[in-house]
């Protein structure tokens, strides 16, 4: 066999291993993605048998470790519009988020646990935001309903 066609001969056998191999890695790649995307989409065993803790417990209702930093219950009812009707006195704004107000003055009633110098500032930064500052004074007017309404001292 002269060169040229040895040559001819050799890379017809090789490129078509070659193709074969390129071939042959991007099956398994996309086998392997496929598998990977079913077992994100498949629940586990476990996860049948049991249901996440986030589902389990009341978003309102405060866990032992809330209670023993001093977050009480989120309020509801009637003491929940009591709560708001006070500190929409203070700034209407304060409440056009409802939740998200019931979860800053949960969390000052923590605060008001072991109040410190700076109280009546933090619930002013707690309450407000940098579109609507709030001041100490208001702080201090949110503490006061704060105590009366949703953390008793």
């Amino acid at each position: 066999m002269s060169h040229t066609a040895h040559d001819y001969v050799r890379s017809a056998t090789v490129r078509p291993t070659a193709a074969l191999l390129a071939a042959s890695a991007a099956a398994l790649l996309v086998l392997t993605a496929c598998s990977a995307e079913e077992d994100k989409a498949a629940p586990s065993p476990k996860a049948k048998t049991s249901a996440p803790a986030a589902e389990t417990t009341d978003p309102g209702k405060s866990s032992d470790a809330e209670k023993s930093a001093g977050i009480p219950d989120a309020p509801t009812g009637a003491d929940r519009a009591a709560y708001l009707a006070a500190i929409k006195a203070i700034d209407p704004a304060i409440v056009e988020d409802e939740e998200k107000a019931i979860d800053a003055g949960r969390n000052q009633c923590s605060h008001l646990a072991s109040p410190s110098g700076k109280s009546d500032w933090l619930a002013a930064q707690r309450f407000g935001n940098d579109a609507r500052p709030l001041t100490d004074a208001q702080g201090k007017q949110l503490n006061a309903a704060l105590r009366k309404t949703l953390c008793p001292a």
